[in-house]
């Protein structure tokens, strides 16, 4: 079962916008060695939008390289065809996992959206995380499809990040018994969420916060709610402050302050306004976050 932090790493770029492969090895190096559980390349915080498919392969091929722990790629499409390519790709590169968003803009009907997922993980020997998140794609994975794709060979997880609770418990209750593992995607609920009994976290604020997000983590899965609860509170302003502007934004911006490869944003993603930086970096300077 899939289990720990995961943070969800940004895509550096240089300003002429070209991939800064050098920058994304820093970041990767840097957070194998704080305690998570592994890394999620070219999901929604890699502006995985605005990669070109040589890109995406790319920041995939390098993550595989030159981490330390397991990688889980983002290999999701609104096309199932190109999904299932990037899944492909993922597998070969050497990649333990693949994430796969549920198809954006389509709105499939529930037939549609089994098949998708069924025929990805059919045709690709590498493990399926399914990742809900409608407030971006405009369509929800709800429980009952979720229990029924956990029985599908390789689909093994879900990123969940409905931000509802009750449908977070219900997909646990109703996957109970199985090895299916579900991570909350929304670092505000990590610790509701894994006392309903999710395992871990697929983490926007783990690439600013790791060694803190994976003490919380660790303090839930071991029972230890004093712990979990003080490390919340301590985080709660900067997990706020990496949603003061559309993701990555913010956690991108954090990267400058502290050390670590960031660059510039892809349009039509522009840089953070400066009076919400201001506040973001008032936030990383009480933490006293540093690389």
């Amino acid at each position: 079962m899939l289990s720990g932090v995961f943070p969800a790493i940004i895509t550096p770029f240089k300003e002429d916008q070209s991939l800064d492969e050098e920058g994304l090895k820093k970041n990767i190096e840097y957070l194998s060695k704080t305690g998570i559980a592994g890394i999620v390349p070219c999901g929604t915080t890699g502006e995985s939008a605005t990669l070109t498919f040589e890109e995406h392969k790319k920041v995939v091929e390098i993550a595989v390289d030159c981490s330390r722990v397991p990688v889980i790629a983002g290999t999701g499409s609104n096309n199932t065809r190109e999904a299932l390519e990037l899944t492909r790709h993922a597998a070969e590169a050497g990649a333990n996992a693949a994430l796969l968003i549920t198809p954006y803009y389509n709105k499939p009907n529930d037939r549609g959206m089994f098949e998708h997922f069924k025929t990805i993980a059919e045709k690709c020997d590498i493990p399926i995380v399914l990742y809900n998140v409608p407030k971006r794609t405009g369509i929800n994975l709800m429980p009952e499809m979720v229990a029924k794709l956990s029985k599908v060979k390789n689909i093994v997880a879900i990123k969940e990040a409905s931000g509802s609770l009750s449908q977070l418990s219900q997909i646990i209750e109703q996957t109970k018994g199985s090895d299916f593992s579900v991570l909350s995607g929304d670092d505000d609920l990590t610790l509701p969420a894994m006392a309903l009994g999710a395992r871990g976290v697929v983490s926007v604020v783990a690439n600013v916060a790791p060694r803190k997000t994976v003490a919380l983590a660790d303090a839930m899965l071991k029972g230890d709610l004093e712990k979990a609860r003080s490390l919340h509170y301590e985080l709660a302003p900067l997990v706020r402050a990496m949603f003061l502007e559309t993701n990555p934004i913010p956690v991108k911006t954090s990267h400058k302050y502290l050390g670590l490869a960031g660059g510039p944003l892809r349009l039509p993603l522009a840089a953070m306004a400066p009076e919400k930086e201001k506040i973001l970096e008032e936030i990383l300077e009480r933490l006293g976050e540093r690389a």
